[in-house]
C-alpha cells in the first residue's frame, strides 16, 4: 500500500528553502520536487519510482513554467500509455487498430520449455506468452522473478494459426537510469553539512525532515541499509501506519517486497525441480510484509533461510549458491513495548519458527517501530529531493565497498562483543556511513552518533536473545566502547532506559526460583533504577510520581528522543508541590500547543494544592515577532490567565524579549533547569482519541533534553 495516498492535495506550491536552492544548484538534473509525485499519480497504481523517472524526464527543475510544463508531459504520458487494468480490453483494441502502441506495464517473463522460447506478460495488460528475445532477458534477469516496470512497444498480427499469439514485443526500456556519476555526486557532497545532507535524504524518500528529530531520521535511514549494504539482515517490528514497509514497495527498482505468506524456498532460493534460481539471485533487497502474521511457517524454509542469513549462501543438491540479497522483516506489534517487556521479549510477534534463537542471531539490527509516529500529511516532503531511481543506483555502485572499519580510527568496541555481535553493529555503521558520510570522511563525533546507533540495535536483538534462550547468558556481553581517551561509553537502548525495572534482568536470580527461559510469563523483572531521589550527577528513568514526603535531591535526568512515560506530573510536580509562589520562565509560549503545555501544568498544580489555598505564578516569556500571530498570543494568554484564576492558580504574565534560559523558580527552594522549556513532546497523531492529547505520559519526547534540579535560597524566586 502506497503511503503516499494519505497526503491530501493541495492547489499551493510549497516555498523553496535555502536548502532546496542548495539542492537544485549542486545536483540539477537529478532531483524533483516531491509533492509532484501526488500531483501526477491520479489512478495510476505504479511504485513512486516509476512516476518519479517519468518527474525526472520532463520535471528535474526549479523553474515553475518548467515544472508545469512537465507535469502537464507526464500526466499525457500516463493518459495515453499507463494500462488501467479495468480499461485492459480499451487498450488491447486501440494496439489492434493503430497496429503498434507503446504502453507502461510491469512485464513478467518466464520460459516455455515445451517450446524453448521466453515469454513475457503484461500484468495490467492481461496479455501472456509475448515471445521476448533471449538478448533483452539476459539483459534484464529481473524479468524473470518478480517482474520490472518497462516502457513497451507493442504490436499486433493476426494469424489463422491459433496456436500463433497476434501480440509481438517491439522494444522493452526497463524503467530506470541509464548512469550515474559517482565522482560528481561526492564532489557535491562537500557542499553540504551533515545536517542538510541527511536532511536531503529524508526529503528523498518523501519524509519532511522538519517532523522529525535526529533519532528519528536515522530511523528512517536505516531502512535504506539494505540498499547500499549487501548480505544485511534488519527486523521493523511496529504499529501499524508508521509506513514500515513504503520505503521497500516505493523506493527502488532495486528491492522487492512480498507477501510473508507468499515465500516458499523455491520462490526465495531455488526450484529443485528446475533449477531456476530465486529472488535472492537477483534482487538487492527483499523485504518480507506482514511477516508477524504470517504464523504458517515451513521449517525447511527457517532452515535454509537460516544457512543464508549468517553464511551468504544457499544449496540445491551437492551445488552450493552464493547471493548478495539483503533481507528486511516488517510486521505490526500488537502489545506495548512495557507488555512485551514484562511478559517475553521483543521479537514476541514473530512465528514461533523464526523465535528460533540461532535465526533470530543472524539479524544484524532491530529497528524499534514503535518509536515511529503514525503517518500525518504534514510528515511528507514538499522541498526537492534526488530522483528515487537516481539515489538507488548510487546505493547499488556502493555496495560493493566496505565502510565497517572507519570507526576504528577514533574508537575501540568492547572484546566481551562476540564475533556475530560485531558483525551485526559494523554492517550497520557501515551502512550508516555509506549514506551520510559517502567519502567515509566523518569528524569524531559523527562517528560517534553512528556507531552508538549501530549498537543499540544489536543490543535490541541480543537482549531479546538471552530472554529466549538461557545457555547464551553464561558469557556476559557489555556493550560498549572506548574512545582515544580511554573514556568507556555504555550504550544502551532506549526501552532500557525508559523501562529498567522491566528491561534488566537477574539471571541467577529467576534461576534459583525456577524460571527456565526470559520469555516465561512468570519470570520477574528485577527493578534496577529507583524513581526517585536522584542522585547527583546520575540520570535515571522516569519513575511513579513521587509521594509528597519523599525527600528530594539535586541532580539530573536525561531524556531521549522517542521516549515515553514523561508527564508534569511525575517530572516537575514533585519540586512544585507546596510552593506558594512560582515563577516559570520559557521564552516560547506563543503557538497554540505552547499555550496548552503551560495550561495542563497550571491546572495540575491547581489539582494537587489544597482547595482553600491559592498560588501566584508568574510567567515570563517572549512577545511573538511576527504582527499577525502577535494579537492570537496575547488572546491566548489571557484565557489561560482567567481559566487559572478561576481555580486559585493567579497567573502573571510579563513579556521580556531577553530572555533564553527555561527554568522554573519556587519559594521552597528549587530551581528546576529545563533544557527544552515546557514544549518536550512531539505533536500527537491526526486521531481525535489519541490517548496522547489528554495524558503526557502516551505522547513521544521530540528531542533528546537534560532537565537539572537545583537546590537554592528559600524565597529567592523570581
Amino acid at each position: 500500500m502506497d503511503v503516499l495516498a494519505a497526503v491530501e492535495a493541495t492547489d499551493t506550491t510549497p516555498t523553496k528553502s535555502a536548502l532546496d536552492d542548495k539542492i537544485n544548484e549542486h545536483f540539477a538534473g537529478a532531483v524533483v520536487r516531491k509533492d509532484l509525485v501526488k500531483a501526477v499519480r491520479g489512478n495510476a497504481v505504479v511504485p513512486s519510482y516509476v512516476l518519479e523517472y517519468l518527474l525526472g524526464q520532463y520535471a528535474a527543475s526549479d523553474d515553475d513554467a518548467t515544472i508545469q510544463a512537465g507535469i502537464d508531459s507526464v500526466r499525457q504520458i500516463l493518459a495515453t500509455h499507463y494500462v488501467n487494468r479495468n480499461e485492459h480490453m480499451l487498450v488491447k483494441s486501440e494496439i489492434r487498430r493503430k497496429g503498434r502502441h507503446r504502453v507502461i506495464d510491469k512485464v513478467t517473463v518466464t520460459l516455455n520449455e515445451k517450446n524453448d522460447v521466453h515469454e513475457a506478460e503484461f500484468e495490467n495488460l492481461q496479455v501472456k506468452g509475448v515471445i521476448i528475445d533471449d538478448v533483452t532477458v539476459k539483459q534484464n534477469p529481473k524479468l524473470l522473478v518478480g517482474g520490472v516496470w518497462c516502457i513497451c512497444d507493442i504490436e499486433y498480427f493476426h494469424s489463422d494459426d491459433q496456436r500463433v499469439v497476434p501480440w509481438i514485443l517491439g522494444s522493452l526500456k526497463p524503467i530506470q537510469v541509464a548512469g550515474v556519476d559517482i565522482d560528481a555526486y561526492y564532489e557535491a557532497r562537500k557542499a553540504f553539512t551533515t545536517e542538510e545532507w541527511i536532511d536531503l535524504l529524508m526529503q528523498s524518500i518523501g519524509l519532511n525532515p522538519e517532523q522529525f528529530n535526529e533519532r528519528g531520521k536515522l530511523i528512517a535511514l536505516t531502512r535504506l541499509i539494505p540498499f547500499v549494504e549487501r548480505n544485511y539482515n534488519v527486523v521493523e517490528l511496529g504499529p501499524k501506519g508508521t509506513g514500515k514497509s513504503h520505503t521497500f514497495s516505493e523506493f527502488s527498482p532495486n528491492g522487492i517486497l512480498i507477501s510473508g505468506g507468499e515465500v516458499t524456498v523455491a520462490k526465495l532460493f531455488v526450484n529443485n525441480a528446475s533449477g531456476r534460481i530465486g529472488l535472492v539471485g537477483y534482487w538487492d533487497c527483499v523485504a518480507f510484509d506482514e511477516f508477524a502474521a504470517n504464523r504458517r511457517t515451513d521449517q525447511n524454509l527457517v532452515n535454509v533461510m537460516k544457512n543464508y542469513l549468517a553464511n551468504k549462501s544457499f544449496s540445491r543438491g551437492t551445488s552450493i549458491y552464493g547471493a548478495e540479497a539483503s533481507m528486511a522483516f516488517i510486521g505490526n506489534t500488537t502489545h506495548t513495548v512495557p507488555y512485551m517487556l514484562k511478559n517475553s521479549d521483543l521479537f514476541d510477534e514473530l512465528p514461533d519458527a523464526y523465535r528460533d534463537p540461532a535465526w533470530l542471531d543472524r539479524i544484524h539490527h532491530y529497528i524499534p517501530g514503535w518509536e515511529v509516529a503514525p503517518i500525518r500529511s504534514e510528515m511528507f516532503a514538499t522541498g526537492y529531493g534526488f530522483v528515487v531511481d537516481y539515489l538507488a543506483e548510487i546505493l547499488r555502485a556502493k555496495r560493493s565497498e566496505d565502510f565497517s572499519d572507519k570507526y576504528k580510527d577514533y574508537f575501540t568496541v568492547d572484546n566481551s562483543i562476540s564475533t556475530r555481535d560485531q558483525d551485526g553493529i559494523r554492517k550497520t555503521f557501515s551502512g550508516l556511513m555509506k549514506l551520510v558520510h559517502p567519502t567515509g570522511e566523518a569528524t569524531d563525533d559523527e562517528v560517534r552518533v553512528l556507531l552508538e546507533f549501530a549498537i543499540e540495535g544489536r543490543k535490541r536483538v541480543k537482549d531479546s536473545i538471552l530472554r529466549i534462550d538461557a545457555t547464551m547468558r553464561d558469557t556476559p556481553v557489555h556493550f560498549r566502547y572506548t574512545d582515544k581517551g580511554g573514556a568507556l561509553h555504555d550504550v544502551v537502548t532506549l526501552e532500557e532506559s525508559q523501562y529498567p525495572q522491566l528491561y534488566r534482568r537477574d539471571w541467577d536470580a529467576i534461576r534459583e526460583a525456577g524460571g527456565a527461559s526470559g520469555g516465561d510469563e512468570n519470570t520477574t523483572a528485577v527493578e534496577s533504577a529507583p524513581a526517585a531521589p536522584i542522585a547527583a550527577g546520575t540520570s535515571v528513568a522516569v519513575g511513579p510520581t513521587q509521594p509528597a514526603d519523599v525527600p528530594l535531591a539535586e541532580g539530573h535526568r536525561d531524556f531521549s528522543a522517542g521516549q515515553k512515560g514523561v508527564s508534569y506530573e511525575n517530572l516537575l510536580l514533585p519540586y512544585l508541590r507546596g510552593a506558594s509562589k512560582i515563577t516559570i520562565t520559557d521564552p516560547y509560549i506563543r503557538m497554540p500547543h505552547q499555550g496548552r503545555n503551560l495550561a495542563d501544568l497550571l491546572s495540575l498544580l491547581a489539582s494537587a494544592k489544597d482547595a482553600a489555598d491559592e498560588i501566584d505564578v508568574i510567567l515570563v516569556t517572549t512577545e511573538e515577532p511576527k504582527v499577525e500571530f502577535k494579537h492570537n498570543q496575547l488572546l491566548m494568554l489571557k484565557a489561560i490567565k482567567d481559566a487559572s484564576d478561576a481555580v486559585g492558580v493567579r497567573l502573571a504574565v510579563r513579556l521580556d524579549d531577553t530572555i533564553h534560559d527555561r527554568r522554573i523558580e519556587t519559594d521552597r527552594g528549587w530551581r528546576i533547569d529545563l533544557g527544552k522549556g515546557l514544549d518536550i513532546w512531539q505533536r500527537p497523531s491526526d486521531n481525535p482519541f489519541d490517548f496522547g492529547r489528554n495524558r503526557q505520559e502516551f505522547r513521544l519526547i521530540g528531542s533528546a533534553f537534560t532537565v537539572h534540579f537545583v537546590k537554592i535560597p528559600v524565597g529567592s524566586e523570581g
